[in-house]
């Protein structure tokens, strides 16, 4: 399993996957929106959404985990 954390603290603007979805090495998980700028964030290992651990519009801090992979 692996984790996809928060790289940097702001807000959940869009989650790109859902539960039960394939991702590969730099396929973008999950948006954040901070300081007014989209930055995605990425998973670092191919696997298969397990969970979502944060919803649009929640605010995160930086190393939050935002999606588990399996």
């Amino acid at each position: 399993m692996a984790d996809i954390e928060a790289h940097i603290t702001g807000t959940v603007w869009k989650i790109e996957v859902a539960v039960g979805d394939s991702v590969s090495d730099g396929d973008t998980v999950v948006i954040l929106e901070s300081m007014k700028m989209e930055m995605p964030v990425e998973a670092e290992d191919d696997g298969t959404v397990k969970e979502i651990r944060c919803e649009e519009g929640q605010s995160v801090s930086e190393g939050d985990v935002l999606v588990v992979l399996e």
